[in-house]
């Protein structure tokens, strides 16, 4: 499986944290897919300090703090040395959405809790602590499946970059109120 097929089935698959507080648990309900020798990737210019989980074998956490305010939860899609990631943008909260509106400053709306990748981070509980966990493996934050079906997958330009724009390589489960961009994206 490669970064482009992986964006698209992690849509309708789970992502669970295991916080001291709690169980916190979400629908993922859209992506980017970030493929090797994408201009707008981390990973195009090699591996750095910064980047280096990004660099792991697929299915391993790459968090990065943006502009210095948010985080940035990304699931790795390529084999060992090889850079490639795909970026959870939005997800629909499903365990322990009490706590995630406490943390949320003011977001009072569901539909709204993990509508943008710094959104869902914040509902969450990511940071830089979980970089480079194994999302396949038992810890404090990992991925699952569910027994509940998704309905058409849709696709569309990625959002917020400036290199690659027209690729479409961002997917979104149709009709979704927890999806993010602007209301025609989330029909």
């Amino acid at each position: 499986m490669d970064t482009v097929e992986l964006a698209r089935y992690l849509v309708g698959k789970v992502v669970v944290h295991g916080t001291d507080s709690g169980r916190l648990s979400a629908r993922i309900v859209e992506t980017e897919a970030y493929p090797v020798g994408d201009a707008a990737g981390h990973a195009f210019r090699g591996k750095t300090q910064r980047n280096r989980s990004l660099f792991l074998e697929r299915g391993h956490a790459y968090v990065y703090l943006i502009y210095g305010t948010s985080f940035m939860l990304n699931v790795t899609s390529e084999v060992p040395g090889v850079g490639g990631g795909v970026l959870l943008r939005a997800i629909e909260p499903l365990e322990g959405i009490d706590e995630m509106m406490a943390g949320s400053h003011g977001t009072m709306r569901l539909a709204d809790l993990g509508r943008g990748p710094g959104r869902l981070t914040k509902a969450l509980q990511v940071d830089l602590s979980q970089d480079g966990l194994d999302l396949c493996a038992a810890g404090p934050l990992w991925l699952a499946t569910t027994k509940r079906s998704i309905g058409t997958i849709g696709e569309s330009v990625r959002i917020g970059i400036t290199r690659g724009v027209d690729r479409l390589l961002r997917f979104y489960e149709s009709g979704s109120a927890h999806v993010s961009g602007v209301k025609k994206l989330r029909q």
